[in-house]
């Protein structure tokens, strides 16, 4: 018996229900791409599925819309990947295990993809249903969204007609986004050298931290693993303890702030207590910190025995720890035109240290240009200052505010009559790919909607049930609005 099948609307939640039993991580799209491909051919609809296995879909207009102007719907189908400790799941071959918490549908553990499944259900149950009225409907849905947009910046639109764009790629009921910041993937390299050392091995892990969204929550104050893990051993240093580092490694993606961060350190049997206590005071100075944004911090430390193992040279050692503790992080830039609206900002997503380098991971934003290609400027003179390198990818550009939008102020008209009060009307730091589809089609006009969810990116992910109802129907006014 399907987890779904009695909530409403119906066909979304069926649609959605059949998303969330395909794996979808980003780069491992093709099984989905073809679930869509299916659905068109078994609905007559015309379509094209690229080599990166992006998908449009095109429905023609129902009686008495075939001259109205041409909708774009859109959406990703890819999906963040996090667990719950002790979560058995393989992300690449094994649907989600869903569940209903009151008002919320939500995943056993995991993620839940919301972000941007339901993009993808909204589009397919309007296309499985003939009664519902709209114009010439051409439907998005782009893969590997969540590491940089890479679907969206490869995509061929040159078949497309229309200029208004219905991005259903938001998290919150009554918030209409209209502009959105750009951004990159920003990769440091940084040679490391080895030497054997002999001693106590301890396992120093970061844990406990809400993490989220690095565009949406950045604002939130929430504390980095891998920041705290480079305090951390800073304070080592500073507190004159030998240490030596035989392995690091925090987080799981770029665009989330990492949760949990480990290291494995070598110490003298000696040392070992004071190399304990003087974690232990730190970290419990960062708890008084963060009490509020991160109240659940803890760190763990374990002893793993004797041994000889493979560790950092001291040269190495101290370029890492420099590196992780004065690269920027997190807010950089305010906006002065728009109150609240975060202008620039990176997140250390990813820390990995291998055989041959250590590896950071940024994703870097900004809704001005100029002051993003400054930042990542930062960022490469530092580290090639230390004989590293950097890589950049993913670069996409920002999603600038429309002054004159018919799609923005029809949408708010319709939203005022149906819910009785005004939208929100944002700017976000968050990256959207409007901002991509802007730079392909001439003048398109577009707003960004969704229905409440909480938790993205996060194994507490959640998607509200009457908030999907409402904002489906929503959705259904827009596309029966007329001009001609």
């Amino acid at each position: 018996m399907a987890v779904l099948e009695n909530l409403e609307p119906k066909k979304v939640f069926h649609y959605f229900e059949e998303i969330c039993g395909i794996p979808h991580p980003s780069y491992k799209e093709k099984k989905i791409s073809d679930y869509l491909v299916n659905f068109a051919r078994e609905h007559g609809l015309e379509y094209a599925q690229d080599d990166l296995y992006n998908v449009v879909m095109i429905a023609p207009a129902t009686e008495g819309y075939e001259n109205e102007e041409p909708v774009i719907l859109q959406g990703h189908m890819d999906m963040v990947c996090e667990k719950a400790p002790g979560v058995e799941i393989d992300f690449e071959n094994d649907g989600l295990k869903l569940m209903i918490d009151g008002d919320y549908v939500t995943a056993d553990g995991t993620t839940l993809g919301g972000d941007d499944g339901i993009a993808i259900a909204y589009a397919l149950a309007i296309l499985d249903s003939p009664e519902i009225a709209h114009p010439r409907l051409e439907v998005i849905i782009t893969v590997s969204e969540e590491v940089g947009m890479e679907g969206a910046t490869g995509i061929d639109l040159s078949m497309l007609q229309g200029h208004k764009l219905l991005n259903l790629d938001s998290e919150a009921e009554g918030v209409m986004t209209v502009s959105c910041a750009g951004g990159n993937s920003s990769t440091c390299h940084i040679p490391m050298n080895f030497e054997a050392a002999e001693g106590t091995q301890l396992l120093v892990v970061v844990k406990g931290l809400k993490g989220g969204h690095s565009g949406v929550e950045i604002d939130k104050g929430r504390a980095n693993a891998n920041l705290l893990m480079g305090r951390l051993l800073l304070t080592l240093e500073q507190a004159g303890l030998e240490y030596h580092i035989a392995s690091l490694a925090g987080g799981a993606k770029q665009n989330a702030i990492p949760r949990e961060t480990a290291a494995t350190i070598v110490v003298t049997s000696e040392k070992k207590d004071a190399v304990i206590h003087c974690l232990q005071e730190t970290i419990a100075q960062i708890k008084h910190e963060y009490a509020t944004t991160d109240p659940d911090i803890t760190l763990e430390v374990s002893g793993q025995g004797t041994a000889s193992a493979q560790v950092l040279t001291e040269e190495s050692r101290e370029k890492a720890v420099l590196l992780i503790n004065n690269l920027p992080g997190g807010i950089q830039a305010m906006s002065a035109d728009i109150e609240g609206l975060v202008e620039t900002s990176l997140n250390m997503g990813i820390v990995t240290l291998n055989e041959k380098e250590l590896r950071m991971e940024f994703a870097v934003r900004s809704s001005v240009i100029s002051a993003r290609d400054a930042l990542t400027a930062r960022i490469r003179s530092l580290v090639e200052y230390v004989g590293g390198s950097l890589e950049v990818n993913g670069v996409y550009p920002a999603w600038e505010y429309k002054k004159d939008s018919v799609m923005r102020e029809d949408a708010a008209r319709i939203f005022q009559q149906m819910y009785g009060k005004t939208p929100k009307i944002e700017a976000i730091h968050a990256g959207l790919e409007c901002g991509i589809l802007a730079g392909k089609i001439k003048d398109l006009d577009g707003i960004s909607i969704g229905p409440d969810m909480i938790g993205i990116h996060t194994f507490e992910e959640k998607l509200s049930i009457s908030s999907t109802k409402r904002v489906y129907e929503f959705v259904l006014e827009v596309l029966k609005c007329k001009h001609a």
